[in-house]
């Protein structure tokens, strides 16, 4: 009989090392291997605003984080009752983990996510609500890069005459024509401002007419939220892109752009969904504006290209020195969302 209990506990002893073997194999198992995401856009890839996120989604799935194959979908350019409809569609097929709308989409969110506990859903920049649960806010700031390129433009110009050209006026709009003012304003304190806004996310017969005004007016340097360059191009002056790196738009007139990298936000996104479903953690979204600093990756400016040379090397070195004090956080470009217009 003593026999038998050894070899009981002995064989019990076993299993359970064999278990604590197993068991984190087991566990990985069950971990998810894929992560399907819906994208509502709102303008299409071609627009700064749509093309940069596909690019950091790009970036992000080369990376693999947390072993995750990414993959997406994207629809055309979508507002109001179609884009709901479409968010609708994701949810039911049951193919997609997270349905990421790319602008003012609250509205619609609102609507499903509680009869879709499970999806993430993500919506972009002002006009939104934020409602937390497995809705998330992701913000978008480039006022620091606009803040440089303010910076150039101030020590630049010759007229101390300075243009802006805006889609609407809004809060992650209002915030980089500002900085690029506040930079402008902080390098040349005679500098005057000139604001336009064409009220469209796209018209360039509107953005033409605009820009050419301004410079009709002086202005001689430009800072362009709308993506039309051609009047830069016929005076014959300088202006700065938005959003993207714009010189292959213009390459004779864009010296530099702010650029937006949503590559932090994609990855806080889906830290939260494998959060969610690999560990069982509650969603948490935000009920408030939240985003990446110049510092944290959220955004930079593009490099000079060709026209570096156009570029007095002492503005070069100031713009140097400022940009690595903000990403040493040792200067803070304010916020401001005022109307840029009433200065």
């Amino acid at each position: 009989m003593f026999m038998i209990f050894v070899r009981r506990v002995a064989a019990l002893s076993a299993l359970v090392v064999a278990l604590i073997t197993i068991g984190p194999g087991l566990a990985r198992a069950t971990e998810p291997d894929q992560l399907r995401i819906a994208v509502i856009l709102s303008a299409g890839i071609e627009s700064g605003w749509d093309g940069t996120l596909i690019q950091a989604l790009e970036r992000v799935k080369a990376e693999k984080p947390h072993g995750l194959d990414i993959t997406w979908k994207y629809t055309d350019p979508l507002w109001g009752d179609d884009a709901g409809d479409a968010m609708r569609l994701f949810a039911e097929s049951g193919q997609y983990d997270i349905i990421w709308a790319h602008s003012t989409y609250s509205d619609q969110v609102k609507k499903l996510k509680d009869e879709f506990p499970n999806i993430l859903f993500v919506v972009v920049g002002s006009g939104n609500d934020g409602f937390g649960g497995n809705q998330y806010w992701i913000y978008k700031r480039v006022h620091e890069p606009a803040y440089l390129l303010g910076t150039i433009a101030g020590k630049m110009t010759k007229s101390n005459k300075l243009g802006a050209v805006g889609t609407f006026p809004a809060d992650d709009v209002n915030d980089e024509i500002n900085a690029f003012f506040a930079g402008a304003k902080a390098a040349n304190p005679k500098v005057e401002r000139t604001v336009a806004f064409i009220e469209s996310w796209y018209d360039p017969a509107k953005a033409a007419e605009y820009t050419s005004a301004q410079i009709a007016t002086g202005a001689d340097l430009i800072f362009q939220l709308t993506g039309n360059f051609k009047p830069c191009e016929e005076a014959k002056i300088l202006c700065f892109g938005n959003f993207q790196d714009q010189r292959s738009f213009s390459p004779s007139t864009v010296l530099s752009s702010t650029v937006a990298l949503w590559d932090p936000d994609v990855e806080h996104v889906v830290d939260a969904w494998w959060a969610h479903a690999a560990e069982g953690k509650p969603y948490a979204g935000n009920t408030d504006k939240h985003w990446f600093s110049m510092k944290e990756g959220g955004s930079t400016m593009a490099p000079y290209g060709e026209l570096e040379a156009k570029l007095p090397e002492t503005v070069r070195a100031d713009v140097d020195a400022l940009k690595a004090k903000i990403m040493a956080g040792t200067f803070e470009v304010p916020v401001a969302v005022s109307d840029p217009k009433a200065h």
